[in-house]
């Protein structure tokens, strides 16, 4: 692929991105999405961010690992309790970082 080529998929895939955000912003006042509608909307930034974090978290190696030698898996476990018990986002970070730091330096596994 030539890099005119790339530049000009990277220039469109970034102009499509940008209408489909800006498009809801866009929408006359009189407008008004279905309840049902706004109701999914609300899980869209869930299901993005597991969809992103999940294969990391399983798939340490590019094959399903339900292990304790899975230090994401159980970085990932650690975070998600600091999240469910702070609701604190930088902390549930910083502690899943620490924890994942800490079980590859020093994991028996």
């Amino acid at each position: 692929m030539s890099q005119m080529t790339m530049a000009l998929t990277i220039l469109g895939m970034g102009l499509i991105t940008f209408a489909i955000r800006v498009s809801l912003f866009l929408l006359p006042e009189r407008v008004m999405l279905p309840p049902w509608l706004l109701k999914a909307l609300r899980y869209v930034p869930a299901a993005v961010l597991s969809a992103i974090i999940m294969p990391e978290l399983l798939l340490p190696g590019g094959a399903l690992e339900f292990s304790l030698g899975n230090e994401r898996l159980l970085a990932g476990l650690v975070a998600i309790l600091v999240a469910w018990r702070t609701r604190n986002v930088f902390l549930t970070v910083a502690i899943g970082l620490v924890a994942l730091w800490l079980l590859q330096a020093y994991s028996p596994w």
